[in-house]
């Protein structure tokens, strides 16, 4: 019992913590990518499913499938159907480095994407099997199971952070080198342009980090409260 209260308390403490060391602040997220002025630069280039086939060819990979997705928000490459998903995003200037990024991602080593996409999803269903199992009282040895959590959950954030650090840091170099190719803003605009990319990665990396740390922090505070209560 004691032992469930001590890591408890740990998790918390170790999430206001990094909260801290990565200066995380919601308020600054919700407007990092607001700027008048860069989303009117980059209503010259091309709409995003063109930007993207252009991307692809930068990088050597046009067998990519791409898939545009207006409702959404978000955008995304799913290894396992080789598919880039991109949301609506057509008014931000953001959209430039993003779709670089996600066209990286297609370039990734394949063994590791392939390993994140099936350990991800085997690691969630870890985590609700054995919520359900907590909850209804049946499942024995939970320091064992919890144990087997935070392990399973070291090898989730190493192999996932490590994606999205590669991509979102070389997106950027892309994204320069494929608006100089272009040849359609001045190099004063390009200088602006990736000098928004350089402000959104200098806080986008940090909160990314720290993002999916917070996220298995919450899910080992959650098993570990389900461990006292039932």
């Amino acid at each position: 019992m004691m032992e469930l209260i001590i890591i408890g308390v740990i998790t918390l403490i170790a999430n206001q913590l990094l909260q801290f060391v990565f200066g995380y602040k919601r308020k600054i997220l919700q407007h990092i990518g607001e700027n008048d002025e860069l989303d009117e630069l980059a209503k010259k280039y091309p709409n995003n499913r063109e930007m993207c086939k252009e991307y692809l060819e930068m990088i050597h990979n046009t067998k990519v499938k791409i898939e545009e997705n207006k409702g959404a928000e978000a955008s995304f490459y799913m290894a396992i159907t080789d598919k880039i998903f991109i949301g609506d995003i057509q008014k931000s200037y953001t959209r430039i480095q993003t779709l670089a990024h996600e066209c990286l991602h297609s370039i990734q080593n394949r063994r590791m994407l392939m390993f994140n996409f099936l350990f991800s999803n085997m690691y969630l269903i870890y985590f609700l099997t054995i919520s359900i199992l907590l909850f209804f009282k049946v499942l024995p040895y939970k320091m064992m199971f919890l144990a087997i959590f935070l392990i399973l959950s070291m090898m989730y954030y190493t192999v996932r952070i490590f994606l999205e650090n590669d991509a979102m840091i070389k997106a950027r170099y892309l994204a320069k080198e494929y608006m100089e190719k272009k040849g359609i803003s001045t190099t004063e605009e390009i200088d602006k342009l990736v000098q928004g990319f350089d402000h959104i990665n200098a806080v986008g990396i940090n909160y990314m980090n720290y993002h999916f740390f917070m996220e298995i922090m919450m899910k080992t505070f959650i098993l570990t409260a389900l461990c006292l209560i039932f």
